[in-house]
């Protein structure tokens, strides 16, 4: 889906194991190679992990997850998201309202670099 077009707050965040993307790889290597065979290529190229996504600029933080995966401790999961939440509150709050708008709207209008596939 639209993920990328509703990332839009003061901060954006990812879950460690997690893609942010506005198409599969499989439906990318469909459109590219007119197979799902490369689905994996695709996956590469698209640079679609959080930690691709930190790399580029996309997402302000990555939030860890448990050995195993989010699903494996959900308790633990949700206590990492809930610090990344409050962490994240706790800063905006004590920014000047047109400094943080100011700052959005720098980092909205930075994003666009493009590769070659």
């Amino acid at each position: 889906g639209g993920a990328l077009g509703i990332g839009m707050g003061d901060k954006v965040f990812m879950m460690e194991n997690t893609w942010y993307s506005v198409i599969s790889p499989e439906n990318c290597s469909t459109i590219l190679w007119r197979s799902w065979d490369h689905k994996e290529e695709a996956a590469e190229k698209m640079k679609l992990t959080s930690s691709d996504m930190k790399k580029l600029g996309l997402i302000d933080g990555v939030i860890k997850e448990p050995v195993g995966g989010a699903h494996s401790n959900p308790e633990i999961a949700y206590k990492n998201v809930k610090k990344a939440i409050l962490d994240s509150l706790n800063q905006l709050r004590d920014m000047d309202q047109q400094k943080r708008v100011a700052a959005r709207i720098k980092k909205f209008a930075s994003m666009g670099h493009t590769e070659e596939a």
